[in-house]
């Protein structure tokens, strides 16, 4: 079937699926983590030198498993590429910044292979990168996936919401081009009238996210829990920790930001850094 080319047609497509999407993944959680403990983890206090300690920690599962991680996190700097492309096109230029704002989202899901190699090291098991792949052999992994498939959700609700400014305010029409587009962001009150509203809601998607995601994955790879277990667990960190953990998201937000400014090339670096690092948050988050 051929689309007229509108900003609105690919995020409209997936709003059209959304419920039929849903229902489904819906269905597959009610039996996810059927027999599963119910029982919640205990939350302990963070500070700041408990991020500084998992990063740095995670730096070194870095350098000691560097050349397995650099081929596994290959795939986001080429994914965002691909979101470039995606914006390059005239009709979804003004989607472009969500874009690349909204893949920290799924940031979480991405790096799950990260998760396990830092898993496996902490074993003491010799790591190679094909361990990332023991994700699939997870007793959790139906979890794992409704739980992407809930933050690929989020993604695309905030590319909604996002279109939805660009009509409100540049728009509906979309632009001639990038350079006129750019100008009229930074030189008419719509524009900065939009970089503000986007900014703010942006953040409160990133902070519904972070409340989610924050040790949801690496749990359920670890323990034998539930999805709702594991995604309470998450909110119950953040809401025990809510300075460091807020911290803890800016200091991604910055990393991703620093390792996208050389056409994302530097998220070979950032991404397994974060990935090994939170690995090692939910270890000092979660008893």
């Amino acid at each position: 079937m051929i689309m007229d080319k509108t900003i609105g047609n690919p995020i409209s497509w997936a709003a059209r699926n959304l419920g039929a999407t849903s229902e489904h993944i819906a269905e597959s959680v009610s039996t996810v983590g059927s027999s599963e403990t119910h029982e919640m983890p205990v939350v302990q206090t963070l500070t700041i030198s408990d991020l500084r300690a998992c990063l740095l920690a995670g730096y070194h599962d870095f350098l000691e498993t560097r050349a397995d991680a650099i081929f596994i996190v290959l795939i986001y700097p080429i994914a965002g590429l691909l979101m470039f492309g995606i914006g390059l096109n005239m009709d979804m230029v003004p989607l472009l910044a969500p874009l690349i704002a909204g893949f920290a989202l799924i940031g979480p899901v991405a790096a799950v292979g990260l998760y396990e190699i830092s898993r496996k090291r902490e074993q003491g098991a010799e790591v190679h990168w094909l361990d990332a792949l023991g994700v699939f052999r997870s007793p959790s992994f139906g979890a794992i996936l409704a739980l992407g498939f809930y933050l690929v959700m989020l993604l695309l609700i905030w590319l909604m919401v996002a279109q939805s400014l660009y009509a409100q305010t540049l728009g509906p029409e979309p632009p001639a081009s990038f350079g006129s587009f750019a100008a009229e962001v930074f030189t008419t009150g719509a524009g900065w009238a939009m970089i503000v509203i986007g900014t703010t809601i942006g953040f409160l998607f990133a902070l519904m996210a972070l409340a989610i995601s924050v040790v949801s994955f690496p749990l359920l790879l670890d323990r034998k829990v539930g999805l709702p277990v594991a995604v309470v667990t998450s909110v119950r960190v953040l809401r025990h920790n809510p300075g460091v953990i807020l911290t803890w998201g800016f200091v991604v937000a910055a990393m991703l930001v620093v390792g996208a400014i050389p056409m994302l090339l530097g998220l070979i670096v950032v991404m397994p850094v974060l990935g090994h690092a939170t690995w090692h948050l939910y270890r000092r988050a979660v008893a």
